[in-house]
């Protein structure tokens, strides 16, 4: 039986149209009423609105009637547009049969449509490509055609034109959607599985899994079991997606829904895992699931020591709705208490400071971002580092393996020899080169993920003048040569000011943060050295000169010995004070090494 069924996706790279195709669709459907209206209306989120990305998927269902007169459901999974989600990309795109690739005519194939291309391959799904802004005045239609069929070898036939800003093309769309996309299968007497492809938390409700049902049925009241940790609830309710949820009394094979089984702990509930019915369950369970696990840490501390506990309330609340946030507490001497968190990369990073600070509205200082880092030990254990404090001890160390990912990289052919000379400087490792038309390239290069975390992405930019884009993948562990740098005030080490470092770099590092701080450490009575040591051995010094009170001023004459009297009991005093004085280290010097040039 072929269902009036479609289930698909719409892929393509950060502001290529996405969410406003989607917006298009559902007016276009009468999904949403002209009164509810507004720009990305699936993006929820006022960040995402404001930085234009999409940041969690969001699922919805639209009913057309085709121009053959039958009447169809078209469930749109949207998906989060960035390359730190990708693995919820794809699964994502494991809940469908087909994508829209789409494809900015002014800015051609870039990296993420790429990457986005590949997984929509591998996942073996029916691609419908689409080239959007074809009313830009910059507009290279023929270009971005080319390019298209080169990444995904289609006929020119094939390519839909349209503009999701004024609706142009919209009808071709449905067409293909409902033309091309196969329906799913439809078995519901066999075993239950669905596909977990993302998850919310509902603060009456608990955790609320998004799924893809591929087998069998699921009614209110049956007892579910998870794949992954065998854990079993009764469900409470199933539903499907408009604006919002509406609830029905069952899900079948092909559906895309939603399920309430009141689980109060978000973590029983991880993308990618397989749903099952408890008293008739399936053999095994739909592949692709892998655990999400963090890229980049840093520390995270309230600048307000009072505000510790909100902190915490605030990360826990942060972790119901984001699943793939890990984090745990850490003392530091300079900062007191607060959080070692893990992050996906560096946009997640950012994405969870600002939430914290804006939603729950808190001060927080942030220490710089590292990468997880893997220490053979000479008695043959591997421990991991998260924190560079967890370093173990120089003569302890076999050697240290760094992470290391597989970046793609296009841009205009002019920029060619600046992003090569910028990608050497980071360590990377040259792979190939491809043109993608006269005036496109696309660079392969292997690089540390520990220089990628700083600057890269800016630098990226600024060579390039804005056109490059960058898409990257972990491809495993190597082999490096790098040391913990420490940071010593008047030789008192700071553990928030302390990283690893490659150690042909460390050098370098060191004097300019050395430099940086004696710009931010206010002067003191008396004087402040700075120092970059690896070990003990210092490779870096600076001094911020003490403040010079004038105590020879009530002295109006008389013998020379008198002032040099004066001035003796001066530097006792200052021994003295730098014996008991502790340098307050102003918050802008934990944000400085961000700044600094790497």
């Amino acid at each position: 039986m072929e269902l009036n069924v479609r289930n698909f996706s719409v892929i393509a790279h950060i502001d290529h149209g996405k969410s406003t195709l989607a917006d298009r669709m559902l007016e276009y459907t009468g999904t949403i009423s002209q009164r509810q209206m507004k720009s990305q209306v699936l993006d929820s989120m006022e960040l995402e609105r404001e930085r234009g990305i999409t940041i969690k998927s969001h699922p919805i269902q639209m009913h057309y009637r085709h121009t053959d007169g039958q009447k169809y459901i078209l469930n749109l999974i949207d998906t989060p547009g960035h390359v730190d989600f990708s693995y919820e990309v794809s699964r994502s795109l494991a809940a469908c049969e087909g994508v829209l690739l789409l494809v900015d005519a002014s800015q051609g194939v870039e990296a993420q449509t790429v990457s986005n291309a590949y997984l929509a391959i591998e996942n073996d799904l029916t691609i419908v490509p689409i080239i959007n802004k074809i009313d830009l005045p910059g507009a290279d239609i023929g270009s971005a055609v080319h390019q298209l069929m080169e990444l995904i070898g289609c006929r020119e036939d094939e390519i839909i034109l349209t503009s999701a800003k004024s609706g142009a093309g919209l009808k071709e769309v449905f067409r293909a959607i409902i033309e091309y996309i196969p329906p799913p299968r439809y078995n519901p007497e066999d075993p239950f599985r669905a596909l977990i492809f993302d998850s919310v938390f509902d603060p009456f409700r608990g955790a609320v899994a998004y799924v893809r049902v591929f087998d069998g049925k699921i009614n209110t009241g049956d007892m579910i079991r998870f794949f992954t940790n065998s854990s079993s609830y009764e469900v409470a309710e199933v539903g499907y997606f408009k604006m919002v949820r509406i609830k029905t009394d069952r899900l079948v094979s092909g559906d895309v829904g939603y399920l309430i089984g009141g689980v109060k702990d978000i973590s029983k509930i991880k993308v990618g895992d397989t749903i099952t019915v408890k008293s008739r369950p399936a053999a095994k369970p739909l592949p692709g699931y892998r655990e999400i696990k963090p890229m980049v840490f840093s520390g995270m501390y309230p600048v307000d020591a009072d505000d510790y506990e909100d902190l915490r309330s605030s990360l826990e609340k942060m972790v119901l709705n984001d699943s793939a946030l890990v984090y745990e507490t850490e003392t530091s001497t300079a900062l007191g208490f607060g959080f070692r968190c893990g992050y996906l990369g560096l946009l997640h990073m950012e994405v969870v400071q600002e939430r914290l600070e804006r939603e729950f509205d808190l001060d927080l200082i942030t220490t710089m971002p590292n990468v997880r880092y893997q220490a053979i030990l000479k008695n043959g254990r591997t421990i991991e580092i998260h924190n560079p404090s967890d370093m173990p001890a120089a003569g302890d160390i076999e050697r240290i393996d760094e992470p290391f990912v597989r970046a793609e990289i296009i841009v205009h052919s002019d920029y060619l020899g600046n992003i090569l000379k910028l990608c050497q400087e980071k360590r990377g490792i040259y792979k190939t080169t491809h043109y993608l038309d006269a005036g496109k390239v696309q660079i392969i290069y292997e690089l540390p993920l520990g220089e990628i975390v700083f600057d890269f992405f800016d630098k990226l930019k600024s060579v390039s003048r804005g056109y490059a884009s960058l898409d990257y993948e972990p491809i495993g562990f190597r082999p490096g040569e790098l040391v913990k740098l420490d940071i010593l005030i008047n030789g008192e080490p700071v553990d928030a000011l302390s990283w690893i470092v490659h150690r042909s770099n460390a050098f370098y590092h060191g004097r300019e943060f050395c430099n940086k701080l004696k710009e931010l450490i206010p002067k003191q009575l008396y004087e402040v050295v700075i120092q970059a040591a690896i070990g003990s051995k210092i490779i870096a010094r600076t001094t911020v000169k003490a403040l010079r009170k004038n105590v020879t001023a009530k002295c109006y004459g008389g013998d020379i010995t008198r002032k040099r009297k004066l001035l003796e009991k001066q530097k006792e005093g200052k021994k003295r004070m730098k014996q008991v004085g502790r340098v307050e280290i102003p918050q802008e010097a934990f944000l400085a090494v961000l700044k600094m040039e790497h």
